[in-house]
């Protein structure tokens, strides 16, 4: 019996794996401070060291996020270097007209794992006129055009986000393009943006700080952290709006690769602390393997992509 167990202890040893000391790389397409950075270092600070290796996150920004895929699909395909992918950079830009693309994450990228779920949040300004969903759409429907609403940028999930619901509602508001969520409610709090619809990481601050009122959540699964808020269906009957935060690599990698970072994936998110920093930041944990998560991405591709044609939406 302890040659049989020795010889599978020996057998485990000889598997291919991550030296200790060697760095995996996490890229994040978008600077410090965002939610796409901190899911970026959530992921090199909990799933790296479950395959025996330090995590090490690296920004590229720029491009819709698509300067850091750049980074990872021109890397060697051995799971040394991953994006923190999220729903926008692999979705959304790419099926944007006009677009300047680096990198092609259609063709060039794969998903290796989903980490968590990201909720919507429809915001106002506390101390604003609108005290809730119906009153908002009262308003926009009495002044059609009058109304206006801020984004991250024309082709950013908040754009879109705000665009569905405007095919949705049948309403008539002006896009007020940001470059990113925080100057975009600097002038929602100073009245000179109506609304916005954002991750409910990038305004929980505000929103528990009483300086934002949080009108609905965009999809029907909701937050813990704001148990009371309704969902925009409850409006708006069929209309969800959510993201997601994962992993993606290069082409090319092996399915043993995709196969341990997927396992050590999974294993991060059974830890306690890592899912509780998830939910305090507005996000729900949400494992999906790899033919999971691109099946998810597949469909993502094709959903956005008939948000974008319907809405005449260009990237240049």
């Amino acid at each position: 019996m302890r040659r049989l167990l020795l010889a599978a202890a020996l057998s485990l040893a000889t598997l291919p794996a991550l030296a200790q000391d060697r760095t995996i790389r996490v890229i994040s397409g978008f600077a410090a401070g965002g939610a796409g950075d901190l899911m970026a270092r959530l992921i090199a600070e909990y799933v790296p060291p479950l395959m025996g290796a330090r995590g090490v996150v690296e920004n590229r920004t720029g491009a819709n996020g698509l300067i850091g895929a750049e980074v990872v699909a021109r890397a060697a395909p051995d799971g040394m270097t991953v994006l923190q992918c999220p729903m926008g950079s692999m979705t959304i830009t790419p099926n944007l007209p006009g677009v300047a693309m680096p990198v092609d994450p259609r063709t060039e990228m794969t998903g290796v794992a989903n980490v968590a779920l990201s909720t919507y949040a429809l915001i106002v300004a506390a101390r604003g006129p609108y005290q809730d969903v119906p009153g908002l759409l009262a308003a926009a429907r009495a002044r059609p055009g009058g109304l206006t609403y801020a984004s991250a940028g024309v082709g950013s999930a908040q754009h879109l986000s705000a665009e569905l619901l405007k095919s949705r509602a049948s309403l008539d508001i002006a896009h007020a393009p940001y470059r990113g969520a925080t100057p975009a409610v600097v002038d929602i709090l100073g009245g000179r943006i109506d609304f916005m619809i954002t991750n409910l990481g990038d305004v929980m601050r505000q929103i528990t700080g009483g300086e934002l009122r949080l009108l609905a959540l965009g999809d029907d699964a909701g937050s813990p952290l704001f148990p009371q808020a309704r969902p925009i269906s409850a409006f708006v009957p069929g209309l969800q709006m959510a993201g997601w935060f994962g992993i993606c690599g290069p082409k090319g990698m092996s399915e043993e690769m995709l196969a341990r970072w997927s396992d050590a994936t999974r294993r991060a998110l059974e830890n306690p602390t890592f899912r509780e920093r998830l939910l305090a930041n507005g996000l729900t944990p949400q494992f999906e393997d790899t033919r999971t998560f691109n099946a998810r991405i597949a469909r993502d591709l094709q959903s956005w992509g008939d948000v974008i044609r319907a809405a005449g939406v260009r990237g240049d």
